[in-house]
């Protein structure tokens, strides 16, 4: 752990916030944070670490969330059952597409990870006698750890967190490991890493199924939490973007960077929304233009996300002050 102080004291912070705040809309918050945060670091797994840049993980995240919500509505399974099912059929469509796709690169393998997350949205608002279709699915409050059904946001504070921290010991675990060395070298130049040795095409169909997996248990947390599974939202190609981003302007290939990058974009979106979103009917979207300028802005003077960027502040300041 020798170099994660950062990480350690922003996770601790946040074990501390359910204690000294009452306030639900700002424990909303920190939730949406910490589930974006590490559905962000799930799509690092292959994205940032592999270089599998995928714009069509929302396809695992809408896999885990209906499967708990099938499974919830239909047949009165726990949501726990539905975490573990909706893994593994993430991790089997992971292996899917990673094998199928393992020869493209670039944006192809993007446009066939979009591809497959638009099959799934067809399918899931088509199929009306075993998903309603477009109309969604409403999943059922019933109280109870097992059943995933608190009222008590601070509950749900620790149980994200708890997912938070997992997620970020894996990519600590990618960064510091031989495997993840490999992986770098496969992102950095597959074909050189081929002559080495290295199995390139498994490791990337691995990576692609971890992170298939983890995207998964954010979807299946995600849809008891909110309670209603919606197949235009959970499948659409803007909530793959949001993944993407959040690890972007974080710090792409760091274990910390899709966290930053998460609250970064949830703290911003929700600001703008409450400030400007009702202002006139000419003016309706304003908010999503300074929301839009605000990220470019960010990308043009930290193109390298946040934290490359405050890592690289801090030597400077470091150098200055050791300079006579």
């Amino acid at each position: 752990m020798r170099g994660s102080w950062p990480a350690v004291s922003c996770l601790a912070f946040v074990a501390l916030v359910p204690v000294l705040v009452r306030d639900a809309f700002l424990l909303d918050g920190l939730i949406l944070i910490l589930l974006w945060g590490s559905a962000a670091s799930a799509w690092n797994v292959a994205g940032g670490y592999a270089g599998q840049v995928s714009l069509g993980h929302s396809a695992f995240f809408g896999l885990g969330a209906y499967a708990v919500a099938v499974l919830g509505t239909r047949w009165g399974i726990s949501p726990w059952i539905g975490v573990v099912f909706g893994v593994l059929l993430a991790t089997t469509v992971g292996f899917a597409i990673g094998f199928l796709s393992n020869r493209l690169r670039g944006p192809y393998f993007v446009l066939a990870t979009i591809a497959f997350s638009q099959v799934l949205l067809i399918m899931a608002s088509r199929w009306r006698g075993f998903t309603s279709g477009s109309e969604g699915i409403p999943v059922p409050f019933r109280p109870g750890f097992w059943t995933l059904g608190m009222a008590d946001k601070r509950v749900w504070v620790y149980l994200m967190l708890g997912l938070a921290v997992l997620l970020y010991l894996i990519q600590l675990y990618l960064e510091r490991s031989r495997r993840g060395y490999q992986l770098a070298a496969v992102r950095e130049d597959e074909d050189a890493a081929l002559s080495l040795g290295v199995p390139a095409r498994w490791l990337k169909v691995a990576a692609i199924a971890a992170s298939a997996a983890l995207t998964a248990v954010c979807g299946a947390l995600w849809a008891p939490y909110v309670g209603f599974v919606d197949p235009f939202y959970v499948f659409s190609v803007d909530l793959s973007v949001r993944f993407a981003l959040g690890a972007v302007l974080g710090g792409i290939g760091t274990p910390l960077g899709p966290f930053l990058g998460a609250a970064l974009i949830t703290v911003l979106e929700t600001y703008l929304r409450a400030r400007f979103g009702g202002i006139g009917a000419g003016l309706v979207g304003i908010y999503l233009i300074i929301y839009g300028v605000a990220l470019i802005l960010l990308m043009r003077f930290a193109p390298q996300g946040l934290v490359p960027w405050l890592s690289t502040w801090q030597r400077r300041r470091a150098v200055a002050g050791t300079t006579p």
